[in-house]
Order: structure tokens, then sequence, then C-alpha cells
């Protein structure tokens, strides 16, 4: 969904508080009896009681009225608290006050982290959710465990993919590009060609940069505990910087900010023609840009040698805050929504699952796609998600980390410049935001 490649959320402030006074919460406990177990799930569903959800996904009103239909007894209370900003403010100001934070909340995954470190979550493998491993996507299981523990389940997922403009790749004698080479040079053909027109749109954006770094083979950021090892200068972000930077110094890159009404009208009209992004990009276009029905089309995202590989762009799951007076129902609510039948009502929103069963369903790889010009887009989409890069990990501060972004990367899309020495400067801030907030950060 679209707000997973918009600006970074700030939530500065926040993490110190919450990792010197975590809320505490009972998470083993249901009105049944019940300690934390599988059985204490199916418990407390059959007991019933009343929960508040937290959620902004398209999806999220559908399910809980299809939940409740199936468990009358469960009375869930959806609340769209906001997003990005807004919710993640929100909810963090809920667990540093103790109270008011709701029983279930949809967590991204760079997010997820900041929570489950500073205790605001309840493992769930107690109540035997780590069985479910086998049922989701690799990238987006490891996605969920922190620290060794599983502090949510996955619902969607954003392996990336290059979405481009047909109609202008046709016009313009463009060939699809497999490499970054190639995509490079698809770039200075096509502004050569006609000085309006841009292979794409960068003026600095956190999560687009990590994903790319992911699949360069980047691991820039890696937690045990509370010890902290950042290093933006690995060999991945190095190979990514050394491909990117030529696109941003010889302007290359449209400096049409992202989401923006320009934007949308660029996608439309060909000023723009790929766009480097993940599953749910779809349903973006679909929505919003609809002067674009039958030029675009979707193929693997380019890669460094040919051989297939990609990165998570977005996505995220839902958790079980600490603070919940009945944990295993709203455990239960959670496997309802992503491991059971919740899941139909989300792909019938136009979600891109998680969930291996439906990503290797006929059904759904094999959807032809009207504004795509019928194209089996899912084809693409489902193979790419089986060819995430492993080894990733997000900062236990990355919504901080993503605040800065501007401040500091986002200096080499104004001055037109490498991005190696920015991506330094984000990284000596992200040091010493890191050991204020407690943490031992090392950078080598």
């Amino acid at each position: 969904m679209k707000h997973r490649a918009r600006a970074a959320v700030a939530v500065a402030g926040l993490l110190v508080a919450a990792l010197a006074a975590c809320s505490s919460g009972s998470d083993s406990t249901t009105p049944g009896g019940a300690t934390g177990t599988p059985d204490a799930v199916d418990a407390a569903l059959k007991a019933g009681g009343e929960l508040t959800y937290w959620s902004w996904t398209p999806s999220a009103k559908a399910q809980v009225e299809a939940f409740q239909k199936e468990f009358p007894n469960v009375k869930v209370n959806y609340v769209n608290a906001g997003t990005g900003n807004d919710h993640y403010t929100k909810l963090q100001n809920a667990v540093k006050a103790g109270s008011g934070a709701p029983d279930v909340a949809q967590i991204e995954y760079q997010a997820l982290p900041q929570f489950a470190l500073t205790g605001a979550l309840v493992d769930l493998g107690q109540y035997g959710f780590n069985e479910f491993e086998k049922d989701y996507t690799a990238s987006t299981w490891g996605s969920v465990k922190v620290g060794g523990g599983l502090y949510g389940l996955p619902q969607d997922s954003g392996p990336m993919a290059l979405f481009y403009n047909k109609q202008v790749f046709d016009q313009h004698g463009i060939a699809v590009p497999k490499t970054w080479d190639e995509y490079v040079a698809a770039a200075e053909k096509l502004h050569a060609a006609d000085p309006t027109k841009y292979i794409t749109s960068d003026t600095g954006d956190a999560g687009f940069t990590t994903s790319m770094i992911w699949q360069a083979g980047g691991k820039p950021f890696t937690t045990d505990g509370k010890s902290v090892k950042i290093n933006l200068q690995d060999a991945g972000t190095k190979k990514f910087t050394a491909m990117w930077s030529p696109l941003v110094e010889k302007k290359l890159v449209s400096s049409i900010n992202g989401w923006s009404d320009e934007w949308y009208k660029a996608l439309g009209d060909g000023t723009i023609s790929t766009l480097l992004a993940g599953a749910w990009m779809p349903g973006v276009l679909e929505s919003s840009v609809k002067d674009g029905a039958g030029k675009w089309a979707v193929a693997p995202l380019p890669t460094y040698d040919g051989k297939p590989v990609t990165a998570e762009n977005g996505g995220g799951g839902q958790s079980v805050l600490k603070q919940s007076a009945n944990p295993a129902l709203a455990a239960g609510f959670v496997r309802w929504l992503n491991h059971d039948n919740g899941v139909k009502p989300f792909l019938e929103s136009g979600g891109f699952p998680a969930t291996t069963a439906d990503l290797g369903s006929a059904a759904f790889k094999d959807k032809a796609s009207a504004y795509f010009g019928g194209q089996q887009i899912n084809q693409i989409l489902t193979a790419s998600a089986g060819q995430v890069a492993t080894g990733w990990s997000y900062l236990p501060y990355q919504l901080y980390a993503n605040s800065i972004f501007a401040d500091t990367v986002g200096k080499s899309y104004l001055n037109s410049s490498h991005l190696d020495p920015s991506l330094a400067d984000w990284q000596k801030s992200l040091v010493d935001y890191g050991g204020q907030q407690g943490f031992t950060v090392t950078t080598s």
C-alpha cells in the first residue's frame, strides 16, 4: 500500500522512555484461568470478550465484520488511529503511559523491533504460533521474529519488482532491463530522447534506499539485545550507491516528490516511466493513476548479475500489546486475521499476502489484470516473493532513522551528489542517537 513508501515516521524522544519503563500488562492469562498455551487461545475464543484493534489497512473493517460473524461472542472495536506518523505516535504514547493501548495493532515490519525490544508486545510463541513458520514466506516470518521471540503474524508482503510504462518503452525502443547496468542505460537513452521524461523519480526515501541496499546484499544494521552495529559503508551498500549515484549526479531521476498530485499525473502521462516498488504497487496504480490503464506492465526487479534476487519494500502484520487484558483472545484474533479465515477478505481487498498457500494458488497467480493489459502480474510478483535476499534486519529505532533521512541523505539529492558521504552522515546521526537511547552502538 502507498503509505509504505512515504516519508518515514518520526517518534523521536519516545524510545528512551519506553526502554526505561515498559508496560507490564499480563501476557499469559485468560478469563478462563488458562495460561499462555495453544489451548488457551481456543478457550478464549470460546469464552468470548471484547477487543480493541488499531489498523489502517483497507481490509480491516471487512475482516472485523467477518470475524464477528464467525465469533459472535467476541466484540472487536475497530479504530483507525491514523496512518504512519499518527498511528505510531499514538501507539508509542500509550506504551509510554502504560495505558490506552489497543489489544491488537497493525505494525509494519520496519517498526516492529522498536516495539518488541521495548517490551510492549506479547511473545506469541507461548501460544504455539511458532509452528506456523512454514506457512509464511521466509522474509516476512523473519521480520516478526525479534531477539528469539515471535511478536506478530505477517499479513502482507512487498517483494520488489519493476513496474514500467510499456507504452513509453515501446515508443523509444527501450528493452525491459534485466540488470542494473541496463536500467542505467535505459535511463540515459530515455532522457536523451526526451528531456521531459525520466526513468523514475527519487528525492530521497529511506524505505526505498534500505530496500535497495537489501537487494544488493547489504546488511548495515544488526542488533543483539541492546548492542547495535551500523555500517552504511558495507559492500552491499557500496554496490547500490555505485549504481544509483550516477543517476542522481546526472539528474536522470525526476525530482517530483512521491505521492504528490504531480507524481500521480507524471505516472499517468509517461513523465515517470518506471517504479521500483513492492508488490502492493498495482493497487496504487489502479486506484490513483487511471490514465495509466493499459500502459503499465510488470517485470522482475533488475539485478547486478542477472541472477534473480529481490528485497522486501513495505509490509507488516498484527501484534498483541502487553497492555491487553485478554492476550489469549487477542492472539486468537491475530491468528484468525493472518492464518485462518481472515486472509480471504484481505485478498479480496487487493492485498498481497505473506502466506505461502495463497501465493502458490493458481487462482491468485494466474489472475489476469485488466489495468496491466491482461498480464498475469502475480506470476512475476509471487516468484519475487521467493527470491528475497536473506539476512536483513532493521534498527530497533528504524522509525527515528527514517525520520532524519531527508536531513542527511536527502542532501545528496538536493546537490546531485554521490550518496556515500551523506550515508556516512546518516550513520553518524544514528550512532549518536542510539547511544542517547541506551544502546551500545558500534560501526565495525
